[in-house]
Order: C-alpha cells, then sequence, then structure tokens
C-alpha cells in the first residue's frame, strides 16, 4: 500500500499491519489459516471501526464473482463481496428481484447482511432476513454452510464479521416487479405525528426526510409497487404536502443527479427503490459521517417528538436525517429483532466531535424506547446498554466464543463491545 486506506467517508484510516486482495477462495483461506488477527473489508460504507484491524485486511473484491440462480427454489447464491446493485441487475434480467434494497446499490451484500442494513417498507424486512443460507472461512480457514435449520443461524447472519469472512450467500427472490417514485414536499409534522400508520403505509416503501426545522417535513419520497393495472398518477396534494415537480435530492438543495428517477415514472425495482443510481456517487462530496436508531413501530411518534425536544443539540450538524419503517426479523443481532420498526437515521457534516456530542443528546432521548443503533454507523452505546437491548446478546457471545476462540476475527470494538471466554452453550 503506497498511501493510507480508509473507508468510504474518509473518516476511518485502517490500520492493518498487511492488505490482501485474494482472487480465489482457496487463497483466501490460506490467508486467513496463518493469521492471529484478520477482518473482511467490502465496499467500507461503514461510518466506525467495525472492519479495521491492526492484522490482515482482506478485501473481497476481487473473488470470483457469483450470481447462481435457482428457479425452482425461488433463490440466489452470490459471491458476498458482489454489489447490491450488480446482483439485482442480473436478476432483473433472468425475471426476479430481491425483495428490498438499501438506500445506496453500491454495498456488498456480505456487508450490509452481516450490520443489518435494510432498505425500507411496513411489510419488508431487512436485507439479511432475505438470507436462505451462508458460507463462511473461519478461523481455521475451513469453509462452514449454514441453513435457516441450523440452531446457529439466526446469530451467524448479522454477525458483524466476527465468525468468519462470508464468501457466499442464498439469497430469496421474488418475481421482478415496477416501481414509481413521487416526491412530496412540506408535509406538516402535526399530520406525521396524527397519521404515522397511513403515511408510511402509503407505498411500498416510503421514506421521510427532515431537517427537524420548523414544523413541516422537507421531503416524501414514496415508492409504490405497481400493479397488474399498471402505472398510477401521484396527487397533487398529498396528506396536507405538495408533489415536487422535478427530481430532488434528499438534502434540499443539492443536484439530484445521482438519484434514481423520480416523478411518476414506473421503472424495474432495482432502479427505484434505492435512493441514489449504481452509476453514481451517492454524495456530490462524500464528507459525511452517519447515524441511525431503531425503535419499536408502536413507539415512532413518541420517539419523534423526544427528538423534536433535544433537536437544538443536533440540528447545527445535520445533513439530513431520514425517517423510515422496517419490518421484524428473528435474527438475534439485526435492529429489527422481534419488533417490527422505525429507523431514524442521521446524516452528518463530518465533525467527529460535534457529532458524538449530539449522539449522547440523541441517545439519551431514545433510551426509553430501547433504541437499538445500526453496528455499521457511529454510536455511543457500550455493552451494558446493548446487553439490554437484544435478548440474545449473551448468546451470541457464547457462539463468537465458540467458534472463534482465539479471537482471530475480533478487533478492538468488537472487543469492547462483547465478552470474552466461557463456551458455547443453548444455542
Amino acid at each position: 500500500m503506497t498511501s493510507p486506506l480508509t473507508n468510504w467517508a474518509g473518516n476511518v484510516t485502517f490500520g492493518m499491519r498487511r492488505f490482501h486482495a485474494p482472487t480465489s477462495v482457496t487463497e483466501l483461506r490460506q490467508i486467513v489459516a496463518r493469521s492471529d488477527a484478520v477482518r473482511a473489508l467490502g465496499t467500507g460504507h461503514s461510518f466506525n471501526t467495525l472492519a479495521d484491524t491492526t492484522g490482515d485486511l482482506v478485501s473481497t473484491a476481487r473473488l470470483p464473482q457469483t450470481i447462481d440462480i435457482d428457479p425452482a427454489a425461488r433463490t440466489v447464491t452470490v459471491s458476498g463481496g458482489t454489489r447490491f446493485g450488480t446482483l439485482a441487475s442480473a436478476l432483473h434480467d433472468a425475471g426476479y428481484a430481491l425483495h428490498n434494497l438499501g438506500s445506496l446499490p453500491h454495498i456488498s451484500i456480505a456487508g450490509a447482511c452481516a450490520t443489518g442494513t435494510h432498505g425500507s417498507g411496513d411489510t419488508n424486512g431487512n436485507l439479511s432476513s432475505a438470507v436462505r443460507a451462508l458460507r463462511y472461512v473461519d478461523a481455521a480457514g475451513e469453509w462452514v454452510t449454514l441453513d435457516r435449520g441450523s440452531a446457529e443461524f439466526a446469530g451467524s447472519v448479522v454477525a458483524l464479521g466476527a465468525l468468519g469472512i462470508v464468501t457466499h450467500l442464498t439469497l430469496d427472490v421474488v418475481p421482478a416487479f415496477d416501481v414509481q417514485q413521487w416526491v412530496y414536499e412540506g408535509l406538516p409534522a402535526e399530520t406525521l405525528r396524527a397519521r404515522f400508520p397511513e403515511v408510511m403505509s402509503a407505498g411500498y416503501s416510503v421514506s421521510v426526510f427532515t431537517r427537524w426545522r420548523g414544523e413541516s417535513l422537507d421531503q416524501v419520497w414514496l415508492k409504490r409497487k405497481v400493479d397488474d393495472d399498471g402505472p398510477a398518477p401521484g396527487p397533487a396534494r398529498w396528506y396536507g404536502a405538495t408533489r415536487a415537480d422535478a427530481q430532488r435530492h434528499p438534502v434540499p438543495g443539492m443536484a439530484a443527479d445521482a438519484c434514481s428517477l423520480q416523478l411518476g415514472i414506473s421503472g424495474p425495482s432495482h432502479r427505484r427503490l434505492p435512493h441514489f443510481r449504481l452509476d453514481a456517487t451517492p454524495s456530490s462530496r462524500g464528507d459525511e459521517l452517519q447515524s441511525e436508531y431503531f425503535v419499536a413501530r408502536e413507539d415512532a411518534v413518541a420517539a419523534f417528538d423526544a427528538l423534536h425536544a433535544v433537536r437544538r443539540h443536533f440540528v447545527p450538524y445535520l445533513r439530513i436525517s431520514e425517517i423510515r419503517t422496517v419490518a421484524a426479523d428473528d435474527l438475534w443481532l439485526s435492529p429489527a429483532h422481534n419488533r417490527d420498526s422505525v429507523a431514524f437515521h442521521f446524516t452528518w457534516l463530518p465533525d467527529r466531535s460535534a457529532v458524538t456530542a449530539a449522539l449522547r443528546h440523541i441517545e439519551n432521548a431514545l433510551a426509553p424506547f430501547a433504541a437499538r443503533p445500526h453496528w455499521g454507523k457511529l454510536f455511543t452505546l457500550g455493552p451494558d446498554a446493548l446487553r439490554a437491548l437484544y435478548p440474545h446478546y449473551g448468546t451470541f457471545e457464547q457462539l463468537l466464543r465458540a467458534r472463534d476462540p482465539e479471537g482471530v476475527f475480533r478487533n478492538n470494538l468488537l472487543g469492547r463491545l462483547f465478552a470474552l471466554g466461557g463456551g458455547l452453550e443453548g444455542v
């Protein structure tokens, strides 16, 4: 390496002693087998040090790409380093789609699933909820395969890279479908409070964007699944908001060139469900930080009001905030584990110290609602607080200790969050 390697946002400089980009699984297994400390690097979209290591950092980008569709099983087996946009495009060409997609089609499938990255929609589980099986290289360099019938499966999908390097995942697919997208501006905050379920269920996926200023919300991105009757017009007025007459970026005033097509023009789901296009850079500068917290759906309005009450502490450092819903799943470390959720997302200016101070106000405000942070973004909660938020936190620690007793895949962040020692019981 001739220059420091950083994550996408540039706020993390990786501290590895060696960097690897293996071109085969055999080479990957050899690297892991001889390493005493190793972490996997996907597309580098985590905003904290989750992927960092002082040992061997392994990029999965050059491993052979696999996209193997099984029409009978309605699954696709895909290499973990593949980007969602690449997979979704190939699926569409074959007549299939993923049930959900995140805001960015640029992220790797293994990285997104390992951190519980999600997409949105009242009835849509996060991206990892589509995983039917996975294969990873463990600390001994052996290949481990798990499916939904395995007792360890629910703890091994959203596993933060702590069990091994995922090489392949098998995902459920659905028939290809089209989506229309509109942007509405100026939704009254009081309308969101009074009619939160109606607003958030008005489309296949709905995102509310706000800078937490004034008594109206900046934008609502309404994504509607096109049914058998074909595309339908979006009303000029919707719950008191006005339909935008041109493309919009989530951050008001920014050019919308990188955004997915709006204005009600229907297109394949993989070109409408993400907020940004695969062939474009998501941000004009990329100089941002991100945080996100998940609360139970029934607490959405109370959590909104709690954040509104402390907004003076975070608004000066905020680019934009997004509110969206995610359906429950059964994965141990998923932020939507066992509860339909609302996610409050924050995109920040690149001022780490100011953001850290703001996060403490946000976490205090959301504490009564058992808010779970996104694993790949910035948060200040420690292990005691996190343990109280996840019923299977201790069970995951047992799984981690049993499958990686020497801590090959642990780093400083994981070492702070999870206890060491002991054995596997009751998994």
